[in-house]
């Protein structure tokens, strides 16, 4: 035959669009091309292939092979072409059997081809699998045999792993067919966690963690040096429920393509970059725009320490995916968006040189540095902070108090808040939609009149109001009351410092 069509995949952020591999063969001086809004990478695919079919014992044809990657108007990039590029030449020079038209539509191959003919990751491979589960069900994905296990969890697809390229002609040829991999269900043993027994004192900013566990809200701790914030935030996740199957695969995939070594686990992710960190490391970009730590946090944590000495553009750069629970990076020619679904937990001192409220430390700043030093984190990005603690220190010596409660013994209240939550509305508290809290946030009477009271004393915005709402509807999940009451919304209130 003189024209063979392959499917592929290729990746436009954590998309992965269909692409036809139409390999051509025609007569004429030696030449090999491709065409397709192909990049760098997938242009020095010519030399690979060619290595690889030579060192795998077949013939190169002679001729004219044009390699058309369709549709023409999405980019492509890194070497995952290469194994169907490869059979698309096997097939057309006659090496290869061409399979029933109803194989070959239902194939997706992706691999990178070394020179010796072997079969090597690529990046992306989870994505791929999520996206062909999504569109493309009876599909069988051929991958590299590492990326295979990996890709075999996805459920709903047959996934058929292979170590070099003689091994996948003899299962065209049927040879030796390959046989479908068996999902492991093992995942990475988790990290010990930090227990927040560890953590002596400070009842208040305890309890406002056990919300912000329960109920998926983001927190702000505000406080003196030494005075725990750090400590309590890392203690965050060993109180959260472990990821699900299908949430473990997301978040793998997501490390995989921002090129993060990060095995499947259960285990929620958290993240805690430096405050030098760029805009670009933050929330993604490049050239080719890769996943920052917001996506690389979700379904999980990010922990900003020191929140204000962050550069302003990273800090305003947080308010999108605060709301929206995922980030859109556009570049001239590409727009990707990235999910970004996370908990933010931060942290800040009270002034630059930290001491101002100690009871026994003397703040050396002046009044406008203090004030320029807070208003470093302004009132929008506040706004979007559900929880706002002020953490202050302890009046008993530290050694004198008693530890506090374990962190498995919260998991399990929080835990059983989320499942309330997700049997009540699907979700948790803090991603509920405002036009569902009429319906899930019910108030009782005296509840309804003290929120209007606090509205109109403390002027609050219309967001401040139904993160209160949010707030004080998880404060009555772990009490296991179905209606909210008056001391949920005076508790929810209480955290929300800047607007008292």
């Amino acid at each position: 035959m003189s024209l063979a069509v392959l499917l592929s995949r290729s990746l436009v952020g954590l998309d992965a669009p269909t692409v036809r591999v139409e390999v051509h063969l025609a007569r004429g001086l030696p030449s090999f091309g491709i065409v397709g809004l192909a990049d760098a990478e997938v242009r020095e695919s010519r030399e690979r292939v060619r290595a690889a079919i030579l060192s795998s014992g077949f013939e190169f044809p002679l001729g004219r092979l044009t390699v058309n990657l369709s549709p023409a108007d999405i980019p492509k990039e890194s070497g995952r072409f290469d194994l169907p590029i490869a059979l698309g030449v096997l097939l057309v020079s006659g090496q290869a059997a061409a399979r029933c038209a109803s194989v070959m539509s239902n194939l997706v191959l992706a691999g990178e081809l070394s020179l010796t003919g072997a079969l090597v990751s690529t990046r992306g491979a989870l994505a791929i699998a999520l996206a062909v589960a999504r569109t493309h069900r009876h599909a069988t994905l051929l991958l590299p045999m590492l990326d295979a296990e990996d890709a075999s969890r996805v459920p709903g697809i047959s996934v058929l792993g292979a170590s070099c390229l003689t091994e996948v002609v003899n299962h065209l040829n049927g040879i030796s067919p390959l046989l479908p991999i068996a999902p492991s269900n093992s995942l990475a043993p988790p990290n010990q966690q930090p227990c927040l027994s560890d953590l002596r004192g400070q009842l208040l900013a305890r309890r406002a963690l056990e919300l912000a566990a329960a109920g998926g809200h983001s927190m702000l701790l505000a406080g003196t040096p030494g005075v725990g914030k750090s400590m309590l935030a890392r203690r965050l996740p060993g109180i959260l429920p472990d990821l699900t199957e299908s949430e473990s695969l997301e978040v793998a995939s997501i490390a995989a393509f921002a090129g993060v070594a990060q095995p499947l686990s259960a285990v929620r992710p958290f993240r805690t970059p430096h405050h030098s960190a760029s805009l670009a490391a933050m929330v993604g970009g490049g050239l080719k725009p890769r996943p920052g730590e917001v996506s690389l946090a979700h379904r999980g944590v990010l922990l900003l320490d020191e929140l204000p000495e962050f550069e302003r553009r990273i800090r305003e750069a947080l308010r999108e995916p605060l709301e929206n629970y995922e980030i859109a990076l556009a570049r001239a020619n590409i727009k990707v968006v990235y999910p970004a679904d996370f908990q933010l937990i931060a942290t800040m001192n009270p002034c630059p040189c930290g001491w101002n409220g100690h009871p026994k430390r003397a703040c050396k700043c002046r009044p406008e540095q203090i004030l320029a030093y807070q208003s470093r984190v302004s009132g929008p990005l506040v706004d979007r902070i559900d929880l706002q603690i002020h953490v202050t220190q302890e009046k008993e010596k530290w050694l004198d108090l008693p530890a506090g409660e374990g962190s498995a013994l919260v998991r399990e209240r929080v835990v059983s808040a989320w499942t309330r939550q997700k049997t009540r509305q699907g979700g948790l508290n803090a991603r509920l939609d405002d036009g569902l809290l009429d319906t899930h946030c019910a108030m009782t009477l005296g509840a309804k009149t003290l929120l209007d009271q606090l509205i109109d004393r403390y002027y609050l915005s219309a967001r401040s109001i139904q993160r209160v709402r949010r707030v004080s509807r998880t404060i009555a999940d772990l009490d296991e009351y179905h209606s909210i009451d008056t001391r949920h919304i005076a508790e929810a209130f209480q955290y929300r410092f800047k607007a008292a």
